[in-house]
């Protein structure tokens, strides 16, 4: 698809001219297993981090159970309509470092203040998004830094495939090696590939642990009354609020663009905010835009063609919204994965969107130092302020690119 007709299909125009896009027509096997392993990737870690913080928080198991229901409820719901609107692949998800946050904060105060400050901070996001000044800056930001974050944040997945060797050998080389014959026979269908064979050697070699006692029926919310306070809005809603934006929203922008859709900001960041407003009484902290695993249904693994890709987007919300819906079971699936096998079913399901956008971080050469900062500050892995190296190295390479630039005008003046 050329740029001209990604463009048409941002602005919810047809990609072929006059003709529009059937979700019929567009639906493939590769879209919808990579929402599959959208969904594996984002409940078999980042959900681990919710059960600590609702431990530290120390909520009961139907608080629990609720918190989970309204983050898959609202991820799903948004990925599924949000795809289906804009013709993109736009993935949802809440945000991993938002409830490492949790983790140390959500004990200190009562319950209520929590769901209070929850919702101060889904208004506050989504005005700042439907009113576009977010979206204002991020598209300020250069395109090779862009690509240079979006390496840096897939950086670690593919090292993990292979540092995971140390626990797993045959695990792990037994995936891999299925993946490329696979991408040598049978390109498109590599990734489900790799997931089946390593769902195999688990279950041989005894690491697959699924942990289904207690499963039921569908979960039943629990809706709680919001209080507030200003402790809570400054030690809660303050840093949600930052760390949505900066830590998941702007990546999540920039991984779209990366993939050279033209997303629109305040349509994407508006709606996300508003169903966090609408949520925050069930529990969730916040409902955003993804990064990590939205490379996994915007990349070519999703569909060669970029037009088709949005029903990735689309099978990865109803996966969630199920999830949701009967999280007693399928929670239990994914949490049984071992780790192993997740890492490197992540990585060779990222291998091509790495690949892309290192090629088009440094594709400039006039911008190549300020991506390489980019990349290297993302990679590391660094937090401050409690926000992640995503936007720290957005940050950096913006710093550098200006610092560059104003050095070579005052030199031809």
């Amino acid at each position: 698809m050329s740029e001209q007709q990604l463009v048409a299909q941002a602005a919810g125009e047809s990609p072929g001219g006059g003709h529009r896009p059937s979700l019929r027509r567009d639906v493939s096997l590769p879209a919808l297993l990579a929402g599959l392993v959208c969904v594996v990737v984002g409940f078999s870690g980042p959900l681990v981090v919710v059960l600590a913080a609702a431990a530290a928080g120390r909520l009961d198991q139907a608080h629990t159970a609720s918190w989970i229901w309204a983050v898959a409820l609202g991820s799903g719901s948004t990925s599924l309509l949000l795809s289906w609107r804009t013709r993109m692949p736009v993935i949802t998800a809440w945000s991993t470092p938002g409830a490492a946050l949790l983790v140390t904060g959500l004990g200190a105060y009562p319950y209520r203040e929590a769901v209070g400050a929850y919702l101060v901070s889904g208004v506050v996001v989504a005005l700042l998004g439907s009113t576009g000044l977010f979206g204002r800056w991020t598209r300020a930001v250069p395109a090779g830094i862009v690509n240079a974050m979006l390496a840096g944040i897939l950086f670690v997945f593919g090292t993990g495939m292979f540092t995971a060797l140390h626990s797993a050998p045959a695990l792990v080389l037994g995936t891999f090696t299925a993946f490329l014959l696979a991408r040598r026979f049978a390109p498109r269908y590599a990734v489900p590939v790799a997931l089946l064979a390593g769902g195999v050697l688990a279950a041989a070699t005894g690491t697959l642990a699924l942990h289904l006692g207690g499963a039921g029926g569908p979960v039943r919310p629990v809706f709680t009354v919001p209080a507030f306070s200003w402790s809570a809005l400054v030690g809660l809603a303050l840093p949600l609020t930052i760390v949505a934006l900066a830590s998941q929203n702007a990546p999540g922008l920039g991984v779209l663009r990366a993939f050279g859709y033209r997303p629109d900001d305040r349509l994407l960041i508006g709606a996300t905010g508003g169903v966090s407003v609408l949520l925050a009484p069930f529990g969730s902290p916040g409902v955003n835009l993804a990064a990590i695993t939205a490379a996994i249904c915007a990349g070519p693994q999703g569909h060669p063609d970029p037009g088709r890709r949005y029903v990735a987007g689309m099978s990865a919300g109803a996966l969630y919204m199920l999830v949701g819906t009967f999280g007693g079971l399928l929670v239990g699936v994914f949490t049984g994965l071992p780790g192993e096998l997740v890492a490197v079913v992540a990585g060779v399901a990222l291998l091509a969107s790495l690949q892309g956008s290192l090629a088009a971080a440094v594709a400039d050469e006039e911008g190549r130092d300020a991506a390489v900062v980019t990349f290297l500050a993302t990679a590391s892995g660094m937090s401050l302020f409690g926000i992640g190296s995503a936007f720290w190295g957005l940050l950096l390479g913006v710093g550098t690119h200006l610092v560059l630039h104003a050095r070579g005008r005052r030199r031809r003046g």
